[in-house]
């Protein structure tokens, strides 16, 4: 993605995951927006968003944040939402062994309540240790977990994949946590 879109970009992510009502705009119960509507109210609250501009975005962004409908109508983000939306994921048989980037100093608390989906409807994991690895670096000094979702899964834990291929559930108790890596 081009450097100069990458605040937009955030805008998007702020207003689609977390806080439409700021612009004014109506998210349906999936998380959709209307396009036209969407651009209109970004351009009220003066961010310069067109449709060739959202097409690039969409197209560009490296985490595959945004999906449009078949239509190409509506756009919602794929996962990492703070509101209440229902993304119609199905239920997945996940990896074996998943992994979750966090800050070192999470690690007590997370010993001892496991992974909680705190202000977001699902925990985040991924397939790769890199990935959360970069994560993790977001928040700190990063800590690397892996995560045993072949034993969430055989004890009835719920998996889901995001369009984006963001593996989701609602928690990850303590028992199927190992610390997998303390770079640095």
């Amino acid at each position: 993605m081009r450097r100069e879109l990458v605040p937009i970009s955030k805008f998007l992510s702020k207003i689609l995951r977390h806080h439409p009502e700021q612009i004014g705009l109506t998210l349906d119960s999936q998380g959709w927006a209307d396009v036209e509507e969407l651009i209109a109210c970004a351009n009220r609250h003066n961010v310069n968003l067109d449709r060739a501009l959202l097409d690039e975005i969409v197209a560009t962004n490296e985490k595959k944040r945004y999906s449009y409908s078949d239509d190409r109508s509506r756009i919602r983000a794929t996962q990492g939402h703070s509101i209440s939306v229902d993304l119609a994921l199905k239920n997945v048989e996940p990896p074996s062994i998943l992994y979750h980037g966090t800050a070192i100093r999470f690690w007590p608390s997370i010993q001892q309540d496991g992974l909680q989906r705190r202000g977001r409807l699902h925990v985040h994991l991924s397939t790769d240790a890199d990935t959360a690895y970069a994560v993790g670096k977001r928040h700190g000094k990063p800590l690397i977990l892996q995560i045993d979702s072949a034993r969430m899964y055989a004890d009835g834990i719920a998996f889901h994949l995001s369009d984006n291929s963001v593996w989701l559930t609602d928690c990850v108790p303590a028992k199927y946590i190992k610390v997998c890596s303390n770079p640095d």
